[in-house]
């Protein structure tokens, strides 16, 4: 059996000599993903790069503008102390596994483990968020809608880390649904959630789930920002909303639904949190 090596950095500045020089290190915070995967035998990383002893990466403010999500806040955590700011994320947190698996998992976990299927991802990318990861050589902020680049697969270069996540503070109603096989600890057949900026006029969306990455609804969004926000939504512009959701996924048939399903699906899911989010606007 071949052994494991264990990295226990105690500052973020020996966390990123350590990833430089040990590029094969996978890091863990809450283990929630990578516990999985090596009691499945689905990975065997030569190390292991543990970050729990690094305390700021448990902690979160104001930057500028927008709220500074350290990568290892629990989900917990979102949705006690950021329920109010960032309700989109928090009602996607509240979707995620057990109690237990949220008091241990982090948002930095789910979108370093790149999952289509992360539910923290659709509201990252309807509110528009960042991330920023660093390395030895400096530091650089990719936008979320940006960070994925297939199945599993991000940006994210061999020595670098996610420090934090950038998420503007909710600028009007957010929602989140997802279509599972049973009402809790599931990964999502398919997931939405929608973002409704009052004084912009503006929408976001994410889709999971239901593409190789996930993915917004452009023309969706176009749709409604060109709607009139100071009235109810013609029951016409509902149903077109959810149609070009749909359109906008590429979803395949696998063991947990079909391509079809997973259409219908989305158009149910994006139909049903317009209304919420668009009475709460009103």
């Amino acid at each position: 059996m071949s052994t494991v090596d264990f990295l226990a950095p105690r500052t973020w500045e020996e966390a990123l000599a350590a990833k430089a020089e040990r590029r094969d290190a996978l890091p863990i915070a809450g283990g929630t993903d990578v516990m999985v995967e090596l009691n499945f035998d689905r990975r065997r990383p030569a190390a292991l790069l543990d970050l729990t002893r690094i305390g700021e990466l448990a902690e979160w403010g104001s930057d500028g503008s927008v709220l500074r999500i350290g990568a290892g806040v629990s989900y917990r955590r979102l949705i006690e102390e950021l329920g109010g700011r960032l309700p989109g994320l928090a009602m996607a947190a509240r979707t995620v596994g057990s109690a237990q698996i949220r008091n241990r998992g982090t948002v930095g976990g789910n979108l370093g483990s790149a999952s289509p299927a992360g539910d923290a991802h659709p509201p990252l990318l309807a509110a528009a968020a960042t991330v920023q990861v660093a390395s030895v050589r400096g530091t650089r902020r990719v936008p979320v809608a940006e960070f994925f680049t297939g199945p599993k697969r991000s940006v994210l270069a061999p020595d670098e880390l996610i420090e934090a996540i950038l998420v503007p503070p909710a600028a009007g109603p957010q929602q989140f649904a997802k279509v599972g096989t049973r009402n809790a600890m599931v990964i999502a057949v398919c997931s939405f959630a929608i973002s409704l900026d009052r004084e912009r006029q503006a929408v976001g969306t994410g889709i999971g789930s239901a593409a190789p990455t996930p993915v917004r609804a452009l023309a969706a969004e176009q749709l409604l920002a060109a709607a009139r926000w100071d009235r109810p939504l013609p029951e016409p512009t509902v149903e077109k909303f959810g149609e070009l959701v749909a359109a906008a996924a590429s979803p395949i048939d696998d063991v947990r639904a079909t391509a079809a399903y997973r259409r219908r699906a989305l158009a149910v899911l994006a139909r049903r949190t317009l209304r919420w989010a668009w009475e709460e606007l009103r």
